[in-house]
C-alpha cells in the first residue's frame, strides 16, 4: 500500500517534468517532418546520458534533426564530417608552443560542445573512431597531460551510410556496442514528403528554432527518469531477452519463459548481447515511461527500445546470414516467442 501511494505521489512530479520533453518535441517538429523513431531516440539518450548510432540513407534530415535538438535545449552544437585523413587532434583538440614564452597553450577541439554529430564516423580511420568513443565513454579528454572535462549533458549522434562501402573503417563490435541505441532512419511517407516539398522546396530555406528549454533541466529530468519505478516481473523480462540473445538454455530463462519456443534460434546468433544491452533496455524502458508522463515502466516500454538497443549488439550467424535474416528479424523473434509480464 505505501509502494503505491509513493508511485501516485511520484506520478504527480513525473507528469509534471515530462512536459520538457513534449515541448522539445514541438519545437522539434515545427522544422523536422516526421522521423519520430530518431527523434525518440535523441531524446532517450539525453535522458539517459547515451549516445546514439544512426544508419540511414542520405538526405534524411539527420544533420537538420540533432541541429534542431540542440537549439531547441539551449546546448552547443558541432558538426564533424569525418574523413580519412582526419587526425584525432582535429577531433580533441591539442597543445600549442607560444615561442614567446616558452609556453604551452591548450586548443580544444570541437568534441568540447553539448551535441556531437559524428558525419558518417566509419569514413574516418581506427584511432580518430577511437578517440570519439573514448571521449563518449569517461566525458573527458586529455590534452597535454591535464585533463578535461567535456560540457554536460554530452550527447554524440554517429551516422553512417549503408551504401557505398568501399574505402570505409567499419566499427569493430566492441566499440559499436558503447552506443546505448542504433537507430534505422527510412523514407518518408507521401504525406510527409509533400509536406516537406512544400516547406522547403525554397531557393532559401532558414528555420530559427527557439530554445525551449535549458541544459540544466534536461540535467533535472535524467534524476526523475532515475527515479522511475520498475517491476521486478519486468526487469525478469528484460532480462529473458538478454540472456535468450546470447542463445541461453530454458533453464537459464526465468519460470515464466520456461515453455517459449526458442529452439533453433541459438544457431542463428553468433554472439548475443552484452551487460550493457540489460542496462541500456532499463534504462531506455525508463526514459520512455518518462516521454509518455508515467512514473512506472510497462512491458511495452521494454518492447519499443528493445529494437533500438539490441539490433547492433545481436552478432547474426553465417547461417541467419544466408537466410538473409538481420539482428532486427532475430530481435523480432525473440519478442514475438517471448511471453511478456
Amino acid at each position: 500500500m505505501m509502494q503505491e501511494t509513493n508511485i501516485q505521489a511520484l506520478q504527480q512530479e513525473i507528469r509534471g517534468a515530462s512536459n520538457i520533453t513534449r515541448t522539445i518535441k514541438i519545437e522539434v517538429a515545427k522544422v523536422l517532418v516526421g522521423q519520430e523513431e530518431l527523434v525518440n531516440s535523441l531524446l532517450i539518450g539525453l535522458l539517459c546520458n547515451g549516445h546514439i548510432l544512426v544508419e540511414g540513407l542520405p538526405g534524411l534530415a539527420k544533420t537538420l534533426a540533432i541541429k534542431t535538438l540542440a537549439q531547441a535545449v539551449g546546448g552547443t552544437f558541432a558538426r564533424l564530417q569525418f574523413t580519412p585523413d582526419l587526425l584525432p587532434a582535429d577531433l580533441t583538440g591539442t597543445t600549442i608552443y607560444n615561442p614567446g614564452d616558452h609556453t604551452f597553450s591548450v586548443k580544444q577541439g570541437p568534441i568540447f560542445a553539448n551535441i556531437i554529430l559524428a558525419d558518417e564516423i566509419n569514413r574516418a580511420p581506427a584511432k580518430v573512431q577511437s578517440a570519439l568513443l573514448e571521449a563518449m565513454q569517461e566525458h573527458q579528454v586529455t590534452l597535454g597531460g591535464q585533463t578535461y572535462t567535456l560540457p554536460e549533458p554530452f550527447l554524440v549522434m554517429a551516422t553512417q551510410n549503408p551504401i557505398e562501402q568501399e574505402g570505409t573503417y567499419p566499427l569493430p563490435e566492441a566499440q559499436v556496442d558503447r552506443f546505448m541505441l542504433k537507430a534505422l532512419i527510412t523514407y518518408p511517407t507521401r504525406q510527409e514528403e509533400q509536406e516537406i516539398l512544400d516547406r522547403m522546396a525554397h531557393p532559401e530555406v532558414s528555420f530559427d528554432t527557439v530554445q525551449v528549454v535549458e541544459p540544466r533541466d534536461v540535467l533535472a529530468a535524467r534524476a526523475y527518469v532515475d527515479r522511475i519505478y520498475v517491476d521486478p516481473k519486468v526487469k525478469e523480462y528484460i532480462l529473458d531477452l538478454v540472456f535468450a540473445s546470447r542463445g541461453a538454455a530454458p533453464e537459464q530463462l526465468s519460470e515464466r519463459q520456461r515453455d517459449a519456443r526458442l529452439e533453433g534460434l541459438g544457431d542463428l546468433i553468433e554472439y548475443g548481447a552484452s551487460p550493457r544491452a540489460t542496462l541500456a533496455l532499463t534504462l531506455g524502458a525508463k526514459a520512455a515511461a518518462f516521454l509518455e508522463g508515467r512514473a512506472y515502466v510497462v512491458p511495452q516500454d521494454v518492447k519499443d527500445v528493445a529494437p533500438a538497443v539490441l539490433r547492433h549488439r545481436i552478432i547474426p550467424t553465417y547461417e541467419a546470414e544466408a537466410e538473409n535474416l538481420t539482428g532486427d528479424d532475430i530481435v523480432g523473434k525473440l519478442l514475438d516467442e517471448l511471453r511478456t509480464p
